[in-house]
Formats: C-alpha cells, sequence, structure tokens
C-alpha cells in the first residue's frame, strides 16, 4: 500500500473525461468507413478503453490482450510476456492498440510488429499518458491523452501491486 500522504493528483478526472472526448472525435474522423478493432493491453487500459470506446462513432469491434513486463515492481523488467492472445482474426482490419501508460516503449514496440505480422490493414496506438522522455524503443504513438513526466502513476486503470485501479483520476506517488 501506498501511503496516503504520499499520492498527489496529476490529472483530475473532469480533464481526463474532457481528453478522452477529444481522442475519440479524432479518432472517429480518422477510422470512418474502415474496419476498425480496439486491442485493449490489459489490466490497466481497461477504464481508459471503456470510456473512449463509448466516444468514438464509427462500428468498432472489442479485443484484449494480456501483456506484461512489470510484474509487481515499480519499474518494467524489460521482459515482455504475452500472457492472454487476440480470439479474433485482425486479417485485413485495422487496428487501434489501447494503452494505458507509454514510457521505454519496449512493450508496445514488440507489440506492434507481432500484431502487424498477423496481416492487418494497420496498426496505430492510442494511449492515455506518455513518458517519451524514457522512450529507448522506436515507438510512434498516434493518439496521444496527456505527455507527462517521469514519475509512478496510479489510478484510472493504472496500478500498485494490483490496487488504485479504480482512482478516478491520475495521481503521482511522492
Amino acid at each position: 500500500m501506498i501511503e496516503e500522504s504520499r499520492l498527489h493528483v496529476m490529472i483530475d478526472e473532469e480533464t481526463i473525461n474532457k481528453r478522452i472526448e477529444e481522442l475519440g472525435q479524432e479518432i472517429s474522423r480518422d477510422y470512418a468507413g474502415k474496419d476498425l478493432v480496439l486491442v485493449c493491453i490489459l489490466r490497466g487500459s481497461v477504464m481508459f478503453m471503456s470510456e473512449l470506446a463509448k466516444r468514438i462513432t464509427v462500428p468498432l469491434s472489442m479485443e484484449f490482450m494480456w501483456v506484461s513486463s512489470y510484474g509487481n515492481a515499480l519499474t518494467s523488467s524489460g521482459e515482455i510476456r504475452t500472457l492472454l492472445d487476440l480470439n479474433a482474426d485482425i486479417t485485413g482490419k485495422d487496428v487501434l492498440i489501447v494503452e494505458d501508460i507509454i514510457d521505454t516503449g519496449r512493450t508496445l514496440f514488440y507489440l506492434k510488429k507481432e500484431l502487424k505480422d498477423r496481416g492487418p490493414n494497420s496498426v496505430s496506438i492510442v494511449t492515455l499518458l506518455d513518458k517519451p522522455q524514457m522512450r529507448v524503443a522506436p515507438v510512434v504513438v498516434e493518439y496521444t491523452g496527456f505527455v507527462i513526466e517521469d514519475k509512478f502513476v496510479v489510478g484510472y486503470g493504472l496500478d500498485y501491486q494490483q490496487q488504485y485501479r479504480n482512482l478516478p483520476y491520475v495521481g503521482y506517488v511522492e
């Protein structure tokens, strides 16, 4: 558990909702007439994808993957493991990977290549949070909610040892 005095609001709920609405409009415009598949990266991206999907106005389907590089640590181990794979064939579809946070980019670099090898028309990324200053893998992020500084964050799906995902805001640990 994190001491309450160490947890501070970084991005409040109202600001998050406004930005997700804007992302939904942008994605709807860009994917009009396409066969869109949202791929939620479990577990942290569930809240973000749920809210984003409600704001996308074009038809879409949803798939889920569980890819881990953290375990219970504060920093990425660098070892990427696929714990749950897609159920559907994405050949000929336009895939939008929905991620909660990108820092080193290793996971998304691996995942984007993995999905491209399955024959979709396109593979793009939308993330709620981005720490580009931490990037070590060359990942292009097409849609970004917020660029944040390098702090350990929780809330809005992000966790510490499976706790704090249910906070309606993004907080940082000091």
